[in-house]
């Protein structure tokens, strides 16, 4: 029974300081949709005892059959918390906890952005046999940089009782390293702003317990049984319950040292306080010694109704745990007390947020989170309706009051301020509230608060901003952890059905941040993805969902490759016009290590100052000074890791071709030499020029195709590479299982990197580079040389040189080359150097 009306959420909505807006992020099955469900019962959303199992949050039929959530998704719960709980700055106990539930998988860590931009505060569950992995890291990684205070889960504890059987001692240290590891990658992200958002046992900012069992405790809720008891204050046992502290029955005196007065060995606090009877419960209940079990359960007053009474087993546990110590609970006071509200969260936020000035009066608005103030929501992703190809827009409102009916300016990703571009006008038909699995229309919601709208979906395409202000900016763009690198290109089976797929496409692209949905100059349409994974759920929506059923054929899954040089030019090359009046000479060279990847994480940006941006270049990579501060443009797209760098001296009317050249070199990144590929990591440098003195003789016409034909003269003199994306593999395996990977990694042109023992666990933690060309099939693949035993994880790490020469036909960069070009319908071969070389 749904224990709470729409009318009281509505209420809620304007008590700012009794809102949290959260989300569940971690590593792939370490059970965040199970433990979210025992949030969903505690507001009456599903019946307590379906908890664990029903997996609320997933609500497409593949996540149910997978076991896997896909999409984030968003429930609106409201809670009456304890009085002596509530917060200080909060206004009644009444709690409006908006709670994203998001996918673990790497391919999907695009959900998990989306997820992160409209939360203020970030779950961190953490399985505690695994400890933190991989994707722990990268999803803590974005929270962080979205500065998104986080709290702490270790989750399924029962594993380490039942399965690990580790003693006291054993499962303190292995708890306490998992925490560690957690407050290493925290506190390498440090934000002044945000302040120390480590997590800390005794500060009440971790909780453990078991999400499918239902049961869990922060120190908390022993500090208080505690203090009750023996009549000390919570705040003093609380610091005492974690860490080196041991309690002397003997002389009934705290020490630091684990030997009592007697010269025995005494237990650590958290053994003897909080273990041991949760120990003693499972001990007595799983060998079932009756006497025990009714003893234990009226000490600590628990009634079993009904059929509990026959219970035996793993059910009694889970019943008995579920009354001890309820999960819901322990998170809910975790949630309330220690992640920040709209008000105290928009403060620090509203820097990385907005784009335009920091006092103009949306950018108060969003700090003060006014909901009396220019309206300013952000659209992080679009939710499919049970209307076939339309979208609810899912955002929070950062200031103002969405209103139905109400007249907004629409910014999409594209929009520049004060151009009109991607710009639209429009009216919110409805604003509805999401709850899972079904939404409640609700007329208006205030500022801190997320909100699906209907009817704006047609002018959305991934992201936008909206408002009602003229002169407010847009939000900041998301950044995604992955790129796409997989592409597949579609075609429909039979050609009438053409028009349904470019529909279906287009919806395709709506419904995933991050899928990119483009068409080739050949023609084909091509689909990209982070991963296999993504792409296979991508095509099975586009096929079902969005093109109605339609039979598509798909082409086997193709890398996108990038080209590099790899050395300075062996000569210089000179590029004539066509009117032969005008000059280019140019050199190309490599970029040093780790300039590209500066580039793309944006520390070296195109809208840097000169000066400092030369500045960093100079002193990091020991370029030049003054050619640092030359920097023409970056490419392709004015963003991409290459440059223009004009070294030239005293040239005439040099500025008046500037234009023309950048033109020429965002098409030339964009098309490489080889294989008409992107490039990546070459600086191009302008030795020299040579000018007609007549305006007219030196326009684009003339300029454009012969600064392309000299850019790809020097990339062709400069020893030219392909670059293939490469995945960084993490395989979490038994000892016996380690032959089966490395002859799998070794098939597939991988090679592993670290391979790590976890303490106290039979597991392995292994690390390998693994191109990704040669993942196709790896997972099957992995699984049935290891028994299925391995489970890996690939996320793309890093771009790294095919080996070989390109030039040489036997060699592994010569058949990408090939195959790239015989696929694009180009011409055979490389192009020779005296096609676009000019003599003197």
């Amino acid at each position: 029974m749904v224990n709470f009306t729409i009318q009281q959420i509505r209420e809620i909505m304007n008590k700012k300081n009794n809102i949290r807006n959260m989300c569940v992020i971690a590593h792939v099955d370490h059970g965040k949709s199970t433990l979210t469900d025992s949030l969903i019962a505690e507001a009456g959303i599903i019946a307590g005892a379906k908890a664990g199992e029903a997996r609320f949050t997933d609500t497409r039929e593949d996540e149910q059959q997978r076991c896997i959530t896909i999409k984030s998704t968003g429930v609106s719960l409201y809670y009456e918390i304890p009085k002596d709980k509530v917060p200080g700055d909060a206004d009644g106990n009444a709690f409006l906890v908006n709670l994203i539930d998001s996918p673990g998988h790497v391919d999907f860590s695009s959900e998990v952005t989306a997820a992160l931009r409209v939360s203020d505060g970030a779950l961190v569950v953490v399985d505690s046999v695994e400890g933190v992995c991989v994707q722990t890291e990268t999803v803590l990684r974005q929270a962080l940089t979205e500065r998104i205070r986080p709290v702490l889960m270790v989750n399924k504890m029962d594993r380490q009782l039942l399965e690990l059987q580790l003693d006291m001692e054993e499962l303190y240290q292995s708890v306490s390293r998992t925490i560690e590891t957690a407050n290493v990658i925290i506190a390498t992200y440090k934000d002044e702003l945000l302040g120390d958002v480590q997590v800390y046992p005794d500060k009440g900012t971790v909780a453990f317990g078991s999400g499918l069992h239902g049961w869990g405790f922060t120190l908390t809720k022993f500090a208080d049984m505690y203090a009750k008891k023996f009549g000390v204050e919570r705040s003093k046992l609380m610091s005492r319950l974690w860490g080196d502290n041991y309690f002397d029955p003997a002389t009934k005196k705290w020490k630091t040292n684990p030997t009592g007065s007697n010269g025995k060995d005494i237990p650590r606090a958290f053994c003897q306080f909080i273990l041991d009877p949760i120990y003693k419960l499972f001990d007595a209940i799983m060998k079932d010694h009756k006497d025990k079990i009714e003893k234990m359960l009226k000490g600590l007053n628990i009634q079993l109704k009904g059929d509990e009474k026959g219970f035996t087993g793993k059910n009694l546990l889970k019943t008995v745990m579920k009354k001890f110590l309820p999960a819901a609970e322990a998170l809910l006071e975790m949630i309330v007390v220690h992640l920040p509200s709209p008000v105290s969260a928009q403060k620090y936020r509203v820097e990385n947020l907005y784009e335009g000035p920091k006092d103009d009066e949306a950018a108060v608005s969003i700090r003060n989170c006014n909901a009396e103030g220019p309206l300013v929501l952000y659209v992080s992703k679009m939710v499919p309706t049970t209307d076939k190809g339309r979208f609810y827009a899912f955002g929070r409102v950062f200031a103002g009051t969405v209103k139905t009916g109400q007249k907004v300016r629409i910014m999409g990703a594209n929009y520049v301020y004060g151009k009109k571009e991607d710009l639209y006008v429009k009216s919110i038909q409805r604003t509805v509230l999401m709850m899972g699995r079904y939404v409640e229309p609700i007329e208006d919601v205030p500022a801190g608060n997320t909100v699906g709208l209907v009817g704006v979906d047609q002018y959305i395409l991934k992201s936008a901003t909206i408002s009602t202000s003229d002169t407010a900016h847009p939000m900041v763009q998301m950044k995604f952890s992955v790129s796409p690198v997989v592409r597949v290109a579609v075609e429909p089976k039979n050609a009438a059905d053409l028009p349904k797929l470019v529909e279906g496409l287009k919806r395709l692209g709506k419904s995933d941040p991050l899928v990119q949905c483009t068409i080739e100059e050949s023609g084909e349409h091509i689909v990209a993805g982070a991963g296999e994974l993504h792409l296979e759920i991508c095509l099975k929506d586009l096929q079902e969902e969005y093109c109605g059923g339609v039979p598509l054929k798909t082409s086997d899954p193709v890398v996108s490759f990038r080209e590099t040089v790899s050395a300075v030019s062996s000569m210089t090359v000179l590029a004539k016009s066509p009117n032969k009046h005008n000059r280019l000479f140019m050199t190309a060279e490599p970029f040093p290590q780790g300039l590209s990847e500066d580039i793309d994480n944006k520390v070296i940006n195109e809208k840097d100052d000169p000066k400092t941006r030369g500045k960093i270049l100079s002193d990091k990579y020991g370029w030049d000074a003054t050619e640092a501060r030359k920097i023409w443009c970056f490419g392709p797209d004015t963003t991409g890791p290459n440059m223009v760098i004009d070294t030239t001296k005293g040239v005439q009317y040099l500025n008046e071709i500037k234009d023309s050249v950048v033109a020429a070199f965002q098409w030339a990144t964009k098309e490489g030499v080889l294989a008409e590929e992107n490039c990546r990591g070459i600086r191009a440098n302008i030795m020299d020029v040579t000018l007609h003195t007549d305006a007219i003789h030196r326009g684009g016409g003339q300029i454009i195709p012969t600064a392309r034909r000299c850019f790809y003269a020097a990339f062709l003199t400069a020893s030219p590479q392909m670059l293939e994306p490469v995945y960084l593999v993490e395989i979490q395996t038994p000892d016996n299982a380690v032959g089966g990977i490395y002859s799998c990694l070794n098939k597939r042109r991988g090679h592993v990197i670290s391979e790590e023992q976890k303490i106290g666990t039979p597991l392995l933690h292994v690390k390998a580079y693994l191109p990704v060309m040669e993942s196709f099939g790896f997972t099957a693949d992995l699984r049935s040389q290891t028994s299925g035993q391995a489970f890996p994880q690939c996320v793309f790490d890093h771009w790294q040189q095919v080996q070989g020469d390109p030039y040489k036909a036997d060699s592994k960069s010569a058949q990408v080359v090939t195959s790239i070009r015989k696929r694009k319908g180009l011409k055979e071969g490389i192009p020779p150097l005296d096609n676009y070389l000019d003599k003197m």
